[in-house]
């Protein structure tokens, strides 16, 4: 359920390593909580992440819901595909409706997230 590549937070992102950068999302396990997402609040190209603290919002019919940066770093793309159709979120959450990309300031932070098998135990679901 939760694709191997990826580290992910305890609070339901994903961090994919693509050579120097980072791309982060939310996971299937967040997208599936929020059910009907509305809107997505994303920071702009050149904004500084920092680990751990929030970066967007994500809105949808039940609840709105801060993104946490699973790494620290410059963001140097947007998906802006995603704040114009939020609704991907719910349906593509690994590919189609990925957020950001970062340039890591600090690439070892990435070793203090989850993969996917602690990720799935965290959110007490069993992987195929």
């Amino acid at each position: 359920m939760y694709p191997k590549e990826l580290r992910y937070t305890k609070e339901h992102e994903w961090a994919k390593i693509e050579g120097k950068r980072v791309r982060i999302g939310v996971t299937k396990f967040a997208a599936d909580r929020l059910s009907d997402v509305v809107y997505v609040e994303l920071p702009s190209v050149g904004a500084e992440l920092k680990f751990m603290e929030p970066f967007g919002v994500v809105e949808s019919v039940k609840a709105v819901s801060d993104l946490y940066a699973p790494i620290s770093g410059k963001v140097v793309e947007i998906n802006t595909a995603l704040v114009e159709k939020p609704e991907i979120l719910n349906s593509d959450p690994y590919n189609a409706a990925w957020m950001v990309v970062v340039e890591p300031s600090n690439p070892a932070e990435i070793e203090q997230l989850l993969d996917a098998d602690a990720y799935t135990a965290h959110v007490g679901e069993d992987q195929p």
